[in-house]
């Protein structure tokens, strides 16, 4: 029996560990999308791990497909807002951030402390744009 536990125990520190390694994940993800390029779930998850983990170009790319996936999404917009921003093109970035909010993104606290959005803080127009959202 202690064997078994051992063994057991074993197994599912690997499936922890799997579960919390990024690289391991977007392997994962990138398989299926390899097999599935619509798959809106897997885009958008890639997306968030391929920004999370430094790979600010990749998560654009997939950012810009998720839009193409799903123009009417205002969380779609957003996050490629975010990117745009951390790939320091600014004024692509408020521009996205408008049409997230045209299309019904209202979430202005967490805009105005997005650590993404951090380089954006500067311009009157990010400005303006976090209270009308307020004043709305």
């Amino acid at each position: 029996m202690k064997g078994s536990a051992n063994t057991a125990r074993r197994k599912e520190n690997r499936i922890v560990a799997r579960k919390t390694d990024p690289e391991w994940e977007i392997g994962f993800f990138e398989s299926i999308y390899r097999r599935d390029a619509s798959y809106e779930d897997v885009v958008a998850i890639l997306g968030g791990l391929y920004t999370k983990t430094g790979r600010i170009a990749d998560g654009l790319k997939m950012d810009r497909r998720m839009v193409r996936l799903c123009p009417e999404d205002s969380t779609a917009h957003y996050n490629l807002a975010c990117s745009l921003a951390l790939s320091e093109r600014h004024r692509d970035s408020l521009k996205t951030l408008r049409r997230a909010i045209e299309l019904g993104y209202a979430d202005y606290d967490w805009m105005e402390n997005d650590p993404d959005l951090n380089c954006l803080g500067g311009y009157p127009e990010f400005r303006d744009l976090v209270e009308t959202m307020k004043n709305g």
